[in-house]
């Protein structure tokens, strides 16, 4: 009877007055007898024709969970399984987090032994915290969604920024947040996405990614560095011309003054930027190969997902600070130097849940998630992050600016241009993304030897006086 009534329905001309408010309820209410044989028990997230919007909120996606409210035990285990091996993998990890709290208290001394194991502790905290926003996401529009899933992963690099400021003295730490913020950029365009085209691509020959996603981020990605490469470069041209009547003490004053007014114009440039589009992330996941078992996987209720999100930023803004009261114990008393702390250490465990998350899209053969999630962070930190602590270093009356290392700024502009060469032909293999590795790796053995800048600057007071003694 079921199917007889729904040809009817379809192949009986409509009334006029069906187009109304009042003709839909009759037509649905015509319908509501039928069996709905076709429809799967478990919410289809790559089935458009069960999409309802409803708000912000998207309805019948595969976000939903079927469920409302909190179960304690259902919420664990949800959450320690999580999206793929490797994030469950990662909980295991959960221990050292009780462990580096009771360790900061019990023994303030045993410095190394705090660092280490609240850097270790920081990975499933933000792990935790990038699960939370990826389920937040699902029921959220796409382009709306993976924005937020990428300002929450963010969080834990603007918190590490803040505590950075808030632990400064006497600009002691400045350095590191500057290594810190060129770090994170390298990071995801390097070595995160490196390690995404190389799994991608041990699967398949090459993966093909949309051109829009590719040209509008490294566009974006190629003005933000230019945007911070100007205080450094205005810096560096007029150093050999200090004079008494273009004094060194002017110099510092103009740069940061420049600084901090390129930091509220990049603020402003991510605030109108829009490099997505929903059908592009929609026709990406069609091409999940495990999308079966995203639909059936078990997920978050709403309350669950602003539970899981609090909980975790808790535990990553109590390892942070931990972290970072330790630093100068390990840069001073254990000889690991400033710019290595700041531009390898402190970005590979920010990021470290974030790059798990794009790996296993690529895996998946989402190559456009995976994209974006490499470079929707790096586009982040470089036009709201570092321009946010330049700002709140303002207020806080830090000399925070966007002065950086000749050296850094170089390499941060170099690898810019490898990576928007590598996206030119809407392709990828793994032999890309193992070379996108090894320069990573390179940066690093080279940072490792960088001299500290309280020992040699190209962009400091210090080395303009010295120069010209």
């Amino acid at each position: 009877m079921g199917p007889e009534k729904r040809s009817s329905v379809s192949q009986t001309p409509e009334p006029r007055q069906d187009s109304n408010n009042e003709g839909l309820l009759t037509t649905s209410a015509s319908r509501s007898p039928a069996p709905a044989k076709d429809e799967p028990i478990l919410p289809s997230y790559n089935d458009q024709s069960s999409i309802r919007r409803h708000g912000l909120f998207r309805i019948n996606t595969a976000g939903k969970s079927g469920r409302s409210g909190v179960h304690p035990i259902y919420f664990l285990k949800v959450c320690f399984k999580s999206t793929c091996t490797l994030s469950m993998l990662v909980n295991i990890l959960w221990p050292f987090v009780p462990a580096a709290i009771t360790l900061h208290f019990a023994r303030p001394d045993l410095h190394v032994w705090i660092f280490a194991i609240n850097y270790i502790a920081m990975v499933p905290s933000a792990n935790l915290l990038g699960f939370a926003g990826g389920e937040l996401a699902k029921k959220l529009p796409k382009v709306l969604g993976v924005l937020l899933e990428t300002t929450l992963t963010s969080g834990v690099e603007i918190v590490l920024f803040m505590v950075l400021l808030k632990q400064d003295n006497g600009g002691n730490l400045v350095p590191v947040i500057q290594a810190a913020i060129l770090g994170a950029i390298l990071a995801n365009l390097l070595l995160c996405l490196g390690m995404c085209f190389f799994f991608g691509g041990m699967r398949r020959n090459e993966q093909e990614f949309h051109e829009a996603i590719a040209e509008a981020g490294s566009g974006l990605l190629l003005v933000a560095g230019f945007g911070l490469l100007i205080p450094s470069a205005f810096y560096s041209a007029l150093s050999g011309s200090v004079s008494q009547h273009f004094t060194q003490e002017l110099l510092t004053a103009n740069t940061l003054a420049i600084s901090r007014a390129t930091a509220v114009i990049l603020i402003f440039a991510f605030l109108i930027h829009n490099t997505i589009f929903d059908e592009i992330l929609e026709f990406d996941e069609e091409q999940d190969e495990d999308g079966h078992k995203e639909m059936k996987r078990a997920k978050l209720t709403l309350t669950e997902c602003f539970i899981a999100i609090a909980i975790a930023l808790a535990c990553v803004c109590m390892s942070a600070v931990f972290l970072v009261q330790e630093i100068e114990h390990i840069v001073h008393e254990r000889g690991v130097p400033d710019n290595f702390m700041g531009l390898i250490l402190v970005p590979l465990v920010e990021k470290a849940a974030e790059h798990l998350t794009a790996i296993d899209e690529a895996w998946d053969n989402q190559i456009n998630f995976a994209l974006f999630h490499c470079l929707a962070p790096s586009i982040q930190t470089a036009l709201l992050n570092a321009p946010l602590a330049v700002i709140v270093g303002w207020g806080l009356g830090i000399e925070m600016g966007l002065n950086f290392e000749i050296f850094m700024i170089v390499l941060l502009v170099l690898s810019i241009l490898v990576v928007g060469n590598f996206l030119r032909d809407g392709k990828s293999t793994w032999l890309e993304g193992g070379l996108c590795v090894l320069v990573y790796v390179i940066i690093a053995v080279t940072t490792w030897y960088y001299p500290n800048p309280t020992e040699v600057s190209t962009n400091s007071p210090e080395h303009v006086i010295a120069g010209h003694e």
